[in-house]
């Protein structure tokens, strides 16, 4: 029987480094970013939150899909069945911030961006008490840890906007997501321009085939160290 990892503290989660750990403070900030976007406020202020809540909700699914439920498929008897739920939540995430984004005058704008909030925290639940905690059942603590700087090192040079037609899993998703996280970060950088937005487009890139390695090396070696007694 799993034990969701929403209460369960550090120690039982493998370290403030384990990948259990690192989803969750992505979750508690995404929560809190939601909750501030609803009580309102100047219209700067909340299309700026927005678009941070984009770049952080994008990154880490990226993460996760690349990561993380390739392991999961490999190590829970139903894994199959709950990363194709939680796939199918970020498809519709990703979907619906698309129409966001291309519509910034409509006036469904607003319905939109919460209906985007619903989606984003039932995925929330969904990986919280159901796929996360198969890894911690699964794996030993130092293990949650390389699991975690592999996932954070994608996540690090993962897409920041939402590209519907990418596919979910690997390696279709990094094939051609990685190359979209370069000028994905270069527009957060807007309005910069020149040498200097040239010198982050190379250290994206760089950074992304670091993180295309670290993925190989991660699907190569997690499914073979399991916590002792497993």
């Amino acid at each position: 029987m799993t034990v969701s990892i929403t209460h369960r503290d550090s120690a039982a989660l493998g370290g403030s480094g384990s990948i259990l750990m690192r989803q969750r403070r992505d979750h508690a900030r995404l929560d809190t970013m939601m909750n501030r976007w609803l009580a309102g406020g100047p219209d700067e202020e909340l299309d700026a939150l927005w678009q941070d809540i984009v770049q952080l909700v994008f990154s880490h699914a990226f993460a996760e899909e690349t990561v993380l439920w390739p392991v999961l498929r490999r190590v829970a008897p139903d894994g199959g069945e709950l990363t194709g739920r939680v796939e199918e939540e970020h498809q519709a995430i990703n979907e619906l911030v698309a129409r966001v984004e291309k519509s910034p005058d409509d006036p469904r704008r607003a319905e939109w961006i919460q209906r985007a909030f619903t989606l984003i925290r039932q995925d929330i639940r969904d990986e919280e008490d159901e796929l996360l905690p198969h890894l911690r059942d699964a794996f030993s603590d130092r293990r949650l840890r390389r699991i975690g700087a592999a996932w954070g090192a994608v996540r690090a040079t993962a897409p920041t906007r939402p590209h519907p037609g990418v596919p979910r899993r690997p390696p279709g998703n990094a094939v051609r997501g990685v190359p979209l996280s370069a000028f994905d970060r270069l527009r957060d950088l807007a309005p910069a321009s020149g040498p200097a937005a040239r010198r982050a487009f190379l250290v994206v890139l760089g950074a992304a085939g670091a993180a295309c390695v670290v993925f190989r090396v991660l699907r190569a070696t997690c499914p073979v160290d399991r916590a002792p007694g497993r």
